[in-house]
């Protein structure tokens, strides 16, 4: 039946063939551990700036995102950090915001920072997302700041400031989260943007914790500031569309973008996590308008009817249902949100049954995403956690200021467990947790963490655990060059593994495209299906484990 779609040659293409063998025996695999491998991989030296020089200055305790980019298209993923800044009105010198270390393929890293264009850029930076949004076959990237944001495209390596002249220039919103993705399935990658509030050095409010010294206020004191949208013209310029595409009005605060295509319509959809304002749903009418259907599809409010303070986000399937489950990271006291579509528009708050809620009640969740971090064929959610006020813990009993991540084990039927008080180790250690992403880069099949601390350092987590796996990485002809919207299916003689092609997620930061299909025992992908952005299906048959393959989508008239 399978081979009645092979009517076209498609190309795929063996990248890297890991240099372990796959295992045979279930007793041969190691407990799940995990390493910090910071100072080892040569990113010891980067520290984020916050600028607090005691005026307690809203922004100051938000952080910054971080992402993986393969900025040389060498196949090795690199590493792309947000440094944060400085108030240039203080007489502090100016800090670098943006900083590039490439991957040099032995598990460490070079600062490439100055070599690539980026080491002049000062301002105040918070988030990046990383896509080709010209369809050249390289990485480029959009970077939110306070002040004017950034779009960067690569030329052969090297970082152009393509903002002037790109219709993005005028953005001088407090921007937070973006988003690439391709609304209107033309073939290039259309930009979403969140901001968050009005706040300037002059309107600043003065808050405390004790009743005698300022620290920093709650983001309900100040008015948010609404979401832009913009169209790719195809020439590498961008239209605002925000109004015309139904974004306005929005409720601003916003801190996470995840896609998903939640009613598997073909057309991506989007699920914003906002900051003490409801989440957002917006629901991709097929014709470059969208419908905002938060509250009515179950997913703005906790079970109270009360915003809650939404950080991080990602969506996935975690079930046999087949169907996506959205993940909102939260304040202190606010588990993370847990809502699984269940048809139409509605989704079900299963945060409770899926036993994540619990465990996180005490924790302030900003980074989050999923993965298969044991490589079993499930998808288990990771979460870098931490406070904004110092000395909160003297205010508040069971709350700090640094707090250790949370790594949440799927059993394969969507219901959870908190493994880092049983494994201890890297994932324990307690930090300001921000930014968060995940990516192979040292190229053995296992996905390794990043995470970023507000004020502090970041920290490059490797995953210890071996099981067989298969990476893919598609090369779209036909749709946006990422494809970028893709959604594979990998089936086992014992499994049915969704995933799909997506930029964002999480908290101001970006993982890799590249898609890992954890096989556990397995050593066959039976078949693979690519359901490209343009409708078009692809499978293939008798995939072998362990290595990485290129599959490019054939030319169509």
């Amino acid at each position: 039946m399978f081979k009645s779609f092979f009517t076209k040659i498609f190309l795929i293409i063996a990248l890297l063939f890991s240099c372990e063998k796959p295992l045979t025996d279930s007793s041969k695999k190691p407990p799940l551990s995990f390493t910090d491998v910071t100072e080892n991989a040569g990113l010891a030296g980067f520290k984020h700036i916050s600028g607090a020089i005691g005026d307690k200055w809203f922004p100051e305790s938000m952080g910054s995102g971080c992402g993986f980019i393969d900025y040389n298209s060498d196949g090795w993923v690199d590493i792309l950090l947000v440094g944060g800044g400085s108030w240039t009105s203080k007489s502090t010198p100016p800090s670098p915001s943006l900083f590039l270390y490439e991957n040099n393929k032995d598990g460490t890293f070079k600062n490439v920072t100055n070599e690539s264009g980026l080491g002049e850029i000062y301002t105040y930076g918070f988030g990046v997302c990383v896509a080709d949004y010209d369809n050249d076959d390289d990485d480029d990237f959009f970077f939110t700041t306070i002040w004017n944001n950034y779009l960067f495209r690569n030329d052969g390596g090297f970082f152009i400031n393509a903002s002037d002249g790109s219709g993005l220039e005028n953005d001088s919103l407090w921007s937070t989260t973006s988003i690439f993705f391709d609304a209107n399935k033309d073939g290039f990658l259309d930009l979403f943007v969140g901001s968050y509030v009005n706040w300037s050095p002059e309107n600043d409010i003065w808050c405390t914790l004790d009743g005698s010294t300022k620290n920093y206020c709650t983001p309900e004191l100040y008015s948010g500031v609404h979401s832009r949208f913009y169209q790719n013209n195809g020439d590498g310029t961008f239209s605002n569309k925000t109004e015309d595409a139904g974004f306005l009005p929005s409720p601003g605060k916003m801190l996470g973008a995840a896609e998903l295509d939640f009613n598997d319509d073909g057309w991506p959809d989007l699920a914003i996590a906002s900051d003490t304002q409801r989440d957002l749903l917006y629901q991709n009418n097929g014709d470059g308008t969208f419908d905002e259907i938060g509250a009515i599809s179950g997913v703005a409010y906790d079970e109270n009817g009360r915003a809650r303070a939404g950080m991080g986000i990602d969506v996935g399937v975690i079930d046999k249902s087949g169907k996506e489950t959205i993940f909102v990271g939260n304040f202190s006291k606010e588990m993370i949100s847990v809502f699984r579509h269940s048809n139409g528009q509605f989704f079900e708050d299963i945060s409770a049954i899926s036993k994540v809620g619990r465990p996180s009640l005490m924790t302030l969740t900003f980074g989050l995403f999923l993965l298969d971090v044991d490589l079993d064929g499930d998808l288990d959610l990771y979460t870098a956690n931490g406070h904004v006020q110092i000395g909160i813990e003297d205010a508040q009993d069971g709350i700090f200021y640094r707090e250790p991540s949370h790594l949440f084990l799927n059993d394969g039927n969507g219901v959870f467990s908190d493994i880092v008080p049983l494994i201890g180790g890297a994932l324990s250690k307690p930090i300001v947790g921000r930014g968060a992403a995940y990516a192979d880069y040292d190229n053995n099949g296992t996905l390794d963490i990043l995470v970023t601390e507000n004020n502090g350092p970041v920290h490059l987590i490797r995953n210890n655990n071996l099981n067989n796996y298969l990476r893919v990485k598609i090369k779209s002809i036909n749709s946006n060059r990422d494809g970028i919207g893709a959604k594979l299916i990998a089936i086992t003689k014992d499994n049915r593994m969704i995933r799909k092609v997506k930029t964002g997620s999480s908290f101001m930061s970006h993982s890799e495209t590249t898609t890992t299909f954890g096989l556990g025992k397995n050593q066959m992908v039976d078949s693979l299906y690519v359901y490209w952005p343009n409708n078009k299906v692809d499978i293939f048959l008798d995939i072998q484990s362990s290595q990485e393959i290129l599959i490019v989508e054939e030319k169509t008239n």
